[in-house]
């Protein structure tokens, strides 16, 4: 499975492509298959994402688990700091 990953151009936030737009979580990602370096260029030549890339993951029991440890960082935020991120949204 190949996600397309990148940062918002406002909060700087991590996204995830989600086949129509962009999101926060990774459970809302989907398979860009082989056209995920397509879409990056393409969606940041609109200015909806800063940096975007392609990476590696495997399907997980409730999303998309990246197979490098920076991106599963990534998609949970940040280490030190269990209260930001999109994991604090996840405790509410």
């Amino acid at each position: 499975m190949k996600l397309v990953t990148g940062n918002d151009l406002v909060s700087g936030d991590v996204i995830w492509w989600t086949g129509s737009g962009w999101s926060r979580f990774i459970a809302d990602a989907v398979d860009s298959g082989t056209e995920g370096e397509a879409i990056g260029k393409r969606e940041e030549a609109a200015l909806r994402v800063n940096g975007p890339y392609v990476v590696e993951a495997a399907d997980g029991p409730f999303a998309p688990v990246p197979l490098h440890i920076k991106e599963r960082i990534r998609a949970s935020g940040p280490t030190v700091r269990t209260d930001l991120g999109v994991q604090a949204e996840k405790q509410h």
